[in-house]
């Protein structure tokens, strides 16, 4: 029997060795959780023994034990590189249209050769759909999804509307002869000018520009000309009224938008002496000011049809901090502002706390992408292991409980960081010196019982 006990001390202290042995060969393993081994003893008797003096039958290895406490945080340069700070889990499937689901608290995330986000071992990280306002349009785990990021945000948006705020200098000098001489190639015939990006169609780019020309402080005092142009050509504005004429004023004077010499339709904008915008011409039931169709201004195929309404945001009421001012300070641009979209490339990825994924592009759009699904058990140490920092759901660990990161019990998630190996290299050590006691003294107490029956059997 004593050998049997010794032979059970043996191999419990071998799996000691193992199990620490393990421990430390993944000190380095990102999201790796250190094992405990746990031992129990053996004690059987009989229904007639006498349990007073009946020893025990050595010990028994009751379970290897995953211990799923926090691992110190790594940060990286690497946003798809992802760590929970709490409980859950990541969860992946080996492939698109698999149900076959693993879990993981491994981060090491990256974009594979159609932009999936997918780990080392090419598991895609599952996601929760969302809506346009980043909130989550489900949160269970059936309706989770391989994560993808776009390389583009859509087709192209052409502008529609500009929106523009600016103070005129009240003190600028009237140019003799203007407006009617006004010629954008130059800028002794205006005061002031500014440039907006626009887009087309097809999503080119053209550079819209603004200039403005003090009208006759005597004739029309307070009041200003606007001409646009794009790409450098001079656009007319559209005058419904049909009020413009070729000598640049309407009735003799009379406020109205005017046709210098040379044919290009303008725009006139009225301030009164507080300098608040108060009036323009012509004055379009929808405010602001448009242009006309861009038919000889697109030489690339793009809708011809495109106009641009140039928003100066009137209010007839009185001021309003969002109308253009004319006030003796100098020309000052507060808002210029356009509803245009070229194509636009990726040129980022966010990830929040809440496992939020956003993409930034190149046109200076933002795009909520999907929600990181996370996942927790209700008996985590019951999760099979399956290599490479993976577990799966069993019966022990319960049914696997989906949510979002930040939620109830569910942890935050780190962007650029990465959850190390929970391993105490020092413990570890220690451990290990303590196994290898164990072995000696079993394998001592082999050997004694093994010099007794010696001494039995030579008994003469």
């Amino acid at each position: 029997m004593s050998f049997n006990i010794a032979l059970s001390g043996l191999n419990a202290a071998q799996k000691d060795l193992d199990v620490s042995s393990n421990n430390i060969a993944n000190v380095n393993t990102v999201g790796f959780k250190e094992s405990r081994a746990e031992f129990v003893d053996v004690y059987a008797a009989s229904l007639l023994a006498s349990g007073k003096t009946k020893v025990g039958d050595g010990v028994l290895t009751a379970d290897v034990a995953q211990q799923f406490s926090q691992g110190s945080i790594q940060f990286t340069n690497n946003a798809l590189d992802l760590a929970i700070t709490g409980n859950g889990f990541f969860a992946t499937v080996p492939e698109l249209g698999s149900l076959e689901t693993s879990y993981t608290r491994a981060g090491q995330f990256k974009l594979n050769s159609d932009n999936f986000v997918v780990n080392s071992q090419g598991g895609h990280l599952l996601g929760f759909p969302v809506n346009t306002d980043g909130s989550s349009a489900s949160v269970s785990l059936s309706t989770a999804e391989p994560i993808r990021i776009p390389t583009a945000s859509g087709a192209p948006t052409k502008t529609s509307s500009v929106d523009i705020r600016m103070n005129l200098p009240a003190g600028d000098s009237y140019i003799a002869g203007a407006p009617g001489n006004f010629d954008p190639d130059d800028p002794l015939t205006f005061n002031n000018s500014t440039s907006v990006t626009i887009f087309d169609s097809l999503g080119d780019s053209h550079v819209m520009t603004y200039f403005f020309v003090k009208d006759d402080p005597i004739a029309n005092p307070n009041q200003w000309m606007m001409f646009a142009a794009v790409d450098g050509k001079v656009i007319d504005l559209e005058d419904p009224l049909g009020t413009a004429v070729a000598d640049g004023r309407v009735g003799g004077g009379v406020s109205g938008p005017l046709q210098p010499t040379g044919g290009v339709v303008g725009a006139r904008l009225e301030f009164n002496a507080s300098g608040d915008f108060i009036a323009q011409f012509p004055p379009l039931p929808s405010g602001g000011i448009v242009t006309v169709p861009f038919t000889n201004h697109l030489p690339n195929g793009a809708d011809s049809t495109q106009t641009v309404l140039i928003d100066f945001n009137l209010d007839p009421t009185g001021p309003n901090p969002n109308e253009p001012t004319q006030f003796a300070s100098n020309f000052e641009v507060t808002a210029l502002n356009q509803d245009g979209l070229a194509v636009g490339r990726l040129t980022g990825i966010d990830i929040g706390v809440d496992g939020l994924v956003r993409a930034t592009y190149s046109n200076g759009t933002s795009q909520p992408l999907s929600r990181i699904a996370m996942v927790n058990f209700a008996n985590e140490q019951g999760l099979t292991q399956t290599g490479s920092t993976n577990w799966k759901e069993s019966i022990v660990s319960g049914e696997a409980l989906a949510g979002e990161a930040g939620s109830g019990t569910f942890g935050t998630i780190n962007s650029s960081a990465l959850e190390q190996s929970n391993v105490n290299l020092t413990t570890e050590l220690i451990d290990l010196i303590s196994a290898q006691r164990n072995f000696q003294a079993n394998s001592r107490a082999l050997e004694v019982d093994n010099q007794l029956n010696q001494t039995i059997l030579q008994i003469r």
